[in-house]
């Protein structure tokens, strides 16, 4: 194979970017590498651990926006390459796109869910179901905007410039703005675990419905500047260009053999990169942190913008190493980075040193925005390649293929991934249960602590008399809910996740039963003190408002009381199943695991069934913080999923980055024929402003 030469070339003045439209197309990066890839990662993180939902499923879905792309993808190129409008052809795809992506993004985060919701269905797999539906759907439409949006960006890099070097560091602007960008982006799990977005009682998935309005008021101001401030220095030419049948365009773009060897490096790579940043979740929280998923979260962050400021700050030597080595040595020195990362880990997965996270982080973004960067700018090549070819540029379509290439990749890797969590026994639905108990105690003290401030009985009161209105219809409301979610659950047959257990349906319906009644005498209590609350006058004296008020705390705590004791009785349960069913994997690490589970778990269930509603607010807030503090650790996975999940995470990216190698060695498209190929169609394109006539294809 010919070898890659540096040929010592200088920009032409034509040649050359304006830093406007460099900053302008490098802003463009924000869809397609940070939502993107949030839109991959969040949804199917949150989705398992936040929802409960099936990993085998979150990764069997991905795969379905993944297989509409097969069509949607060369289509969206396909019209792009064939539009002909009075703002380009490109344009106009920006500004509807950008748009799109900014409301399908909120879209996707506000999955119906609830105690109302899951009224609508007869058994929890339904309900869950529904969700998967709903998520399905909205990655769909999500991921189309995207297209839309990203497809004629990407192709506009490739003919804004002809030059050699010109065109990497115009996609390397993109992939500086963009990583700029998720900066931000690895914390979106850390502020949508914030309070002021989730709720005292939510999840991060109640916190990203709000995180994502904040994000698309942002885009959409973006998308207007895109389309007013970019231009489409090709679409002179291109304007003059034969239209061309779609299938015309999609068998040139798979006969380029080039092209080929250089999307299946993409897709291997991809899909390494995938399983990385998916089950790269998981570890931090479940294995350094020990289930603790506000740490884990917070060092995701942290790993997170290590990643973004080594992905900006590696444009620089991307952009000195590229013009010296050339676009295919750069690539491979990249794929070895990354595989030295994956090896890595070995080492800096460690409980007792969380921040040696950092090191194998480091070696990926740089690898990773060398061969994103590259992969984009070397498709620009082929196309002018084909130009010399067949006097036709089809950047839209070549680029329509390689951008789905790499979202298979990232597609299989999400549904691979899943069967993988599956085969690793990760429990989620230990997770999500342990996330409801936490949701409740932590709503009982956050009353408790506002009937004991100035809001409620240190204040004044005025303030007494508003707080004790306000908790008593919010209690009421809550409590009349769940007595409609309790009479729905009380008359379902069996609990599929437990339907091998003889005994949990008789002590199931019991408990619900019980909590039900408990939960009815709570709603005539609180209808009685609302009763009392409308007959005030207009100047209550202080002290009937404090007998009032003395009256209502216990009632507004109940029905919240009642739901951590019939959370903490299903987490037992489940967890009784979990010990009970026969196990793939047998081992006294495991037994002794769920052992020391279980007896945590018992105890917080004594404590709380033990706590009088009655007791004073300063002994109810004490031993709420108790029972709070003892509840994290209940998420913790056994030590056979953590040794599976660190084994696939690091062997599986190593392996396809070796492959990756060998399919990018076979890449013959050096920088010296690139400029070969830059002079000849300039030769030809003077000549034929000459007037002349120039052959059909040049060898």
């Amino acid at each position: 194979m010919e070898e890659e030469i540096s040929v010592d070339r200088s920009t032409n003045a034509e040649d050359k970017i304006p830093f406007t439209q460099l900053a302008a197309y490098g802003a463009g990066g924000i869809i397609p590498i940070a939502l993107f890839n949030i839109a991959g990662i969040l949804v199917g993180l949150m989705g398992n651990i936040s929802l409960g939902l099936s990993a085998f499923w979150l990764g069997a879905i991905m795969i379905v926006p993944r297989l509409w792309d097969a069509l949607s993808d060369p289509i969206i190129g396909h019209l792009s390459d064939n539009t002909r409008t009075r703002w380009g052809r490109r344009r106009p795809f920006l500004l509807v796109g950008g748009i799109l992506v900014a409301v399908t993004f909120v879209i996707m985060w506000w999955i119906p869910k609830g105690e109302m919701v899951q009224t609508w269905f007869p058994s929890e797999s339904s309900y869950h179901a529904f969700q998967l539906v709903y998520i399905m759907i909205s990655l769909m439409l999500f991921f189309t905007a995207v297209n839309i949006f990203e497809i004629p960006h990407g192709a506009l890099g490739m003919e804004m410039t002809t030059d050699y070097h010109a065109r990497t560091r115009l996609f390397s602007a993109k992939s500086f703005v963009g990583n700029l960008f998720a900066m931000g982006t690895p914390w979106l799990l850390a502020i949508a675990s914030m309070e002021v977005f989730k709720g005292t009682g939510g999840n991060e998935a109640d916190g990203m419905r709000y995180v994502s309005l904040m994000i698309a008021a942002i885009l959409i101001p973006l998308s207007f500047w895109w389309f007013f401030k970019l231009k489409e220095p090709g679409f002179q030419k291109a304007a003059k260009q034969k239209k061309t049948p779609f299938w015309t365009d999609m068998k040139m773009v798979v006969s380029n053999r080039n092209f080929v060897k250089l999307t299946l490096t993409v897709f291997t790579l991809a899909m390494g990169f995938n399983f990385v940043q998916l089950l790269g979740m998981y570890i931090p929280i479940f294995y350094v942190f020990g289930g603790d998923k506000a740490a884990g979260a917070t060092m995701l962050g942290i790993n997170g913008m290590v990643w973004a400021i080594t992905g900006v700050l590696a444009v620089f030597p991307l952009n000195w190493i590229s013009p010296k080595l050339g676009k295919r040595s750069t690539l491979i020195i990249a794929m070895v980075l990354m595989s030295a990362a994956q090896l890595s880990k070995i080492v800096c997965y460690n409980p007792n040193h969380p921040y040696l996270m950092i090191i194998p982080t480091i070696l990926l973004s740089i690898g990773m925005l060398f061969f994103f960067t590259l992969g984009s700018s070397m498709v620009g090549d082929i196309c002018d390649e084909e130009e010399l070819k067949t006097g036709k540029r089809s950047e839209g379509s070549y680029y329509a293929i390689f951008w789905w290439f790499i979202k298979m990749g990232t597609a299989l890797a999400s549904f691979v991934t899943g069967i993988l969590i599956v085969f690793t026994m990760f429990d989620e639905a230990q997770v999500t249960k342990v996330d409801s108990l936490q949701g409740n105690i932590r709503e009982l003290r956050s009353n408790v602590q506002t009937w004991k401030g100035k809001e409620g009985f240190k204040g004044s009161t005025a303030n007494l008399l508003k707080t004790t209105e306000k908790q008593v219809k919010d209690a009421l409301d809550e409590s009349v809910i769940y007595v409609k979610f309790l009479e729905k659950e009380s008359l379902k047959k069996d609990n599929e996740a437990n339907q091998n257990i003889a005994q949990y349906q008789g002590d199931r319906k019991s408990a619900l039963l019980n909590t039900l009644a408990v939960t009815k005498s709570t709603v005539t209590g609180l209808e009685g003190i609302q009763s009392r609350l409308d007959k005030l006058g207009s100047a209550p004296t202080d002290s009937v408002v404090k007998i009032l008020a003395k009256d209502a705390v216990s009632l507004t705590l109940q029905t919240n009381f009642e739901k951590a004791k019939m959370t903490s009785f299903e987490l037992i349960s489940h967890l009784e199943s979990k010990s009970l069913v026969p196990k793939l994997v047998k081992k006294e690490e495991t037994d002794k695991h769920y052992d020391l589970i279980m007896k945590e778990i018992t105890g917080v269930r004594a404590r709380i069934a033990d706590i009088e509603t009655s007791s004073s607010l300063a002994s109810l807030d004490k031993d709420l913080g108790t029972i709070e503090s003892e509840i994290m650790p209940l998420t913790q996975q056994t030590p056979y999923t953590l040794l599976m999940m660190r084994v696939v995470e690091i062997g599986l990216p190593f392996l396809l980055s070796l492959l990756s190698i060998f399919f990018i060695l076979k890449y013959s498209l050096t920088e010296k024929r690139s400029h070969e190929i830059k002079d000849l169609l300039k030769l030809r394109n003077a000549e034929r402003e000459k007037g002349k006539s120039a052959p059909e294809t040049i060898v």
